[in-house]
């Protein structure tokens, strides 16, 4: 099969790659990892031309070809090897138009590697607004490689980045000289590291010299051969990369002096400075932070409040449609009382997580989520970590597994472990749907001086919570974990822009795919088992509940609603699930729960939202009348032996403690052995989770109740 025509895109962090990733490939996109790492890849298709369709990669941000993280080493790799599965066939660099010189080191490295290059700017719009005017013609010509501007949040200019690819792909855009004399640098040696290792560009053979130990494409007889030759040659690999540098830079210079204008040489003061004196003042932009969350979370429940009833509605629709169509029989209970309940429990919660992933798309493309690293490194310091780790443990509201992959770019080890094992405590989306069922239930729908939500306060409250355990363990671990290493908080700052909604929608559209698609699996099979365990039981105990109530149906025929609903009841009291469920039930007793919510305890270890595709499974199959009421009526209805309800404020806020210090993620527990190559730690992270949980609820529920 022949392999796809493959383009590269490359750039800086906060360059506008993402977006423009997003105007070429629309929904044609997919994320995977690239091979033997757990960095995220993400490949799309995009329609070139009339006969040319592209694979195109959106390869991790990176300042320049010396990687200083696991996201840039990867990279590196796809760069620099050969024979890499992901080697493009044209590199696309995209370059910040208002910070062109930092931007034209990483362009020059590209087009050392002899690689095919089209080079885009973007930001253009900030430039002009700082005074900065670039011959873009000159600049092509002075760097020999096309240049077009872009602006992607509008798509603009993408017509021309596609023609100007087209070009370069039907014409075999000609191998130019080196950037740089990388012979007057290093030596000869260069001409003998290129044919050993079949490479086709002295910039290549000089970056195997510097990091040939640690390139997954040597293999050891080469590594052995330009050992000997480095050796010779008396090669400083800190020397020779600190002149290229300096070699780079100069020549960087004259092509800005040649192809750059400023209409004034200081600096215009833009809108985005002008921002910045507010928001990230030490008192008013730690206001505005603690306001935007607070919007953030009272819009999660605003806005999906109405979409969340539709959903509902038309699972009982349908439920009730089913409940008087289909015959009764072991089918119909599956079908109704175990899918479809299953299904739905968690459904109705997609409009929610959409919302949440749109809104943090939109801080992270208005520029404001920088900034939130940049107010909170100081108490990020005061508990041993720094400002980097703040997007990770942000990340975290919306899934821990990603964000703790997240983590790789902390250069710091103690830093990035830390970070690691308390990003869990962020509640992420998974727990979105456990929260907003057992908020409704036990908070009233109330207004707070008139204007604001009290289940919505409740709720952020709940996202704080975890944010300052997480600072309080890492400081616990700051202690306990030794180091000398120490690092320092650097990280560039994006100006404000006005967010891209193509690309907030394309966000939430390709989240709620996701979010359906891996919790759909999990649902299904858990719905089905649990079905299964909660419809059948010990022979001989089961009989005797079925002889039981056979007699007592007979005995009084007009309480036979009563005795239906008390006979759907035993049942599950003496199913398999029934069984486990009274098993663990010493033990969760004393933080109010009943045996029901020991089984969603035990199922959501899985995954934590599969808590209310058990709760819904379990009340349909112990409820004669299940399709004709909302999960919510059957929990708020569910009583005790004695009478007595069972999710009392006590028992809901403590279940919601629980929820937010809890390890309940096979997943998170997986992706941390993978990062650390260690079970150590995720047993470590198992248990300290489990007790902070564990206690906390029960401190909840004994001064409650």
């Amino acid at each position: 099969m022949q392999r796809p025509y493959t383009i590269a895109l490359v750039g800086n962090p906060n360059s506008g790659k993402s977006s423009l990733f997003n105007a070429l490939t629309g929904l044609n996109q997919r994320v995977g990892n690239f091979p033997g790492v757990t960095v995220d890849k993400k490949t799309g298709v995009s329609k070139i031309s009339e006969t040319l369709s592209a694979h195109v990669i959106d390869l991790p941000g990176t300042y320049s070809l010396y990687p200083k993280s696991a996201d840039e080493q990867v990279t590196y790799e796809v760069l620099l090897n050969q024979k890499s599965a992901d080697r493009p066939d044209l590199v696309v660099v995209i370059a910040d138009a208002a910070n062109l010189k930092r931007n034209l080191l990483f362009c020059s490295q590209i087009k050392d590697l002899k690689l095919p290059v089209v080079i885009v700017l973007t930001m253009m719009d900030i430039a002009r607004q700082k005074g900065i005017n670039i011959d873009t013609a000159e600049l092509a010509r002075m760097m020999g490689v096309p240049v077009i501007t872009v602006n992607p949040r509008r798509n603009k200019g993408i017509g021309a980045l596609k023609t100007a690819i087209n070009n370069v792909q039907q014409t075999k855009q000609a191998i130019l000289p080196d950037f740089i004399d990388l012979q007057a640098i290093t030596g000869e040696w260069l001409d003998e590291i290129k044919p050993l290792c079949e490479l086709d560009s002295n910039y290549a053979a000089l970056h195997v010299a510097c990091n040939y130990s640690e390139l997954k494409h040597i293999n050891a007889a080469q590594r052995i051969r330009i050992a000997a030759l480095l050796g010779e040659s008396n090669f400083q690999k800190s020397k020779v990369q600190a002149e290229e540098i300096i070699h780079r830079y100069k020549k960087i210079a004259a092509i800005m002096q040649q192809c750059v204008t400023m209409d004034n040489p200081t600096q215009k003061l833009i809108m985005s400075d002008r921002l910045d004196k507010v928001l990230l003042h030490p008192v008013y932009g730690n206001a505005v932070l603690l306001v935007v969350l607070f919007l953030l979370f009272q819009s999660i429940f605003l806005l999906a409040r109405y979409p969340m009833d539709w959903v509902e509605q038309a699972f009982v629709l349908v439920g009730n449609g089913l409940n008087s169509i289909l015959p009764q029989g072991i089918f119909k209970d599956l079908l109704v009382n175990g899918l479809l309940a299953g299904i739905s429990g968690i459904a109705v919660f997609v409009p929610q997580i959409m919302i949440l992933f749109g809104l943090i798309t939109i801080l992270e493309d208005s520029g404001y989520m920088a900034r939130i690293s940049f107010l909170t490194d100081r108490i990020m310091r005061s508990a041993g970590l720094n400002g980097r780790s703040v997007m990770p443990l942000i990340s975290g509201m919306a899934c821990a597994v990603p964000a703790i992959m997240a983590a790789r770019t902390i250069q710091n080890k103690k830093e990035r472990l830390i970070t690691i094992m308390v990003t869990p405590l962020m509640s992420c989306s998974a727990r979105l749907p456990v929260y907003t069922i057992l908020i409704a239930l036990v908070i009233p729908d109330q207004k707070i001086i008139g204007i604001f939500n009290l289940q919505g306060l409740v709720l952020m409250g709940l996202y704080l919570l975890g944010f300052f355990m997480s600072l309080v363990v890492a400081r616990v671990m700051n202690f306990l974990i030794k180091t000398k290493e120490r690092t320092f908080f650097l990280m560039e700052l994006p100006v404000y822009r006005q967010p891209r909604w193509k690309n907030v929608g394309i966000t939430m559209i390709q989240k709620g795919k996701i979010f359906i698609k891996d919790v759909g699996k999990v649902i299904l099979v858990l719905s089905i088992i649990l079905w299964a365990l909660a419809a059948f039981g010990p022979p001989a105990q089961m009989k005797a509940v079925e002889e039981k109530y056979a007699a007592l149906a007979q005995q009084h025929p007009e309480q036979k609603t009563q005795i239906d609903h008390e006979h759907a009841t035993a049942k599950l009291e003496n199913s398999f699930a029934g069984i486990m469920g009274h098993a663990i039930e010493p033990v969760i007793r004393p933080l109010g729960y009943d045996w029901k919510i020991g089984i969603a305890l035990i199922t959501s270890f899985a995954a934590r939202e599969v808590f209310v595709g058990t709760m819904a499974t379990l009340y349909s199959v112990g409820d004669a009348e299940a399709g004709t009421q909302t999960l919510h009526e059957k929990m708020k209805e569910a009583k005790r032996d004695d009478g007595t309800p069972v999710y009392t404020l006590a028992a809901g806020l403590s279940l919601l403690i629980f929820y937010v210090f809890a390890m309940q993620c096979m997943s998170t527990l997986a992706i941390v052995k993978r990062e650390t190559r260690s079970w150590k730690y995720p047993i470590i992270q198992f248990v300290y989770m489990f007790g902070i949980a564990y206690l906390s609820a029960l401190l909840i529920y004994q001064v409650l109740k």
